[in-house]
């Protein structure tokens, strides 16, 4: 069987010259580059001092499913298909998909050129966690599901990235504050790698706050993960325990919430333990 293979190439979120010399070799010697917009993909390759000698075909997301025959028959025979999507890792929240599960369902060799990604990007200049993180892709675009979805996220105590748009950013801050409140964390990432880059770090109030008046640029937001939610239970009854010894409630939820400061407030646990006696 001819040595077909199937690349994914990683495309710089801004600067050309974050591209791999393994991408630039691959933009020059592949058989065919699928892209996700063959006007960027000129352009890059124009910055980056790259001929593309190869056949350079559209792949995005309303014509994957139909070009992956074509594609599929190209590797069998032998092609180096390049994929390349505007900006960063085919696949994450771009086309691919489709093409890398059929090659993988024929048995054909895939490959990455691994490089920029706007998800390890902005979880690395968050500040927020990282050992464990999840990747949203878009948020929705209407509200109801919007609110759904954050409302998902209320107990997800992994940090969460997702991307935006610019003009959508303000309603979405403003439906995470009323889903998740607003004293959680986020970060709010603009223009990453360009000259206007920007990362706005705050609560979800301050930067629903920031984002009223409008912004421009690509937008990737880093959702600090939740706080465990306090076995309120178990606090009404330790509450109970030390009024047993002869302390008065208010100083007993005193003494409770010091020793577990971020678990609930102090109102909500001493009406939770006036409704205990009832």
């Amino acid at each position: 069987m001819p040595d077909g293979r199937l690349l994914l190439g990683a495309t710089p979120l801004g600067q050309p010259a974050d591209a791999s010399p393994r991408l630039v070799a691959a933009l020059g010697t592949a058989d065919v580059v699928a892209a996700e917009d063959t006007r960027r993909l000129r352009t890059l390759a124009k910055a980056l001092d790259v001929h593309i000698t190869g056949r350079v075909v559209s792949l995005f997301d309303a014509n994957e499913a139909s070009r992956v025959p074509a594609l599929l028959a190209d590797v069998e025979a032998g092609a180096t298909v390049l994929v390349v999507s505007d900006a960063g890792m085919p696949l994450i929240s771009d086309p691919g998909y489709r093409l890398v599960a059929a090659c993988a369902d024929a048995g054909l060799p895939v490959s990455c050129l691994p490089g920029p990604s706007a998800v390890t990007t902005a979880l690395a200049v968050s500040g927020l966690a990282s050992e464990r993180f999840c990747f949203e892709g878009f948020a929705p675009r209407k509200q109801a599901a919007r609110r759904t979805w954050l409302a998902s996220l209320a107990d997800e105590r992994r940090t969460c990235v997702f991307f935006e748009s610019p003009r959508r950013l303000a309603d979405c801050l403003r439906d995470a504050v009323a889903e998740l409140g607003g004293e959680r964390r986020a970060v709010v990432c603009r223009e990453l790698t360009k000259t206007h880059e920007e990362v706005l770090r705050g609560t979800l109030a301050e930067l629903a706050d920031w984002a009223v008046d409008g912004v421009l640029g690509e937008i990737t937001v880093v959702l600090a993960g939740a706080t465990p939610r306090a076995d309120l239970p178990a606090l009404v009854a330790e509450v109970n325990r030390l009024t047993g010894d002869g302390m008065r409630v208010k100083d007993a939820c005193a003494q409770v919430i010091a020793a577990a400061p971020s678990a609930v407030s102090r109102r909500e646990l001493y009406d939770a333990v006036l409704r205990s006696r009832d």
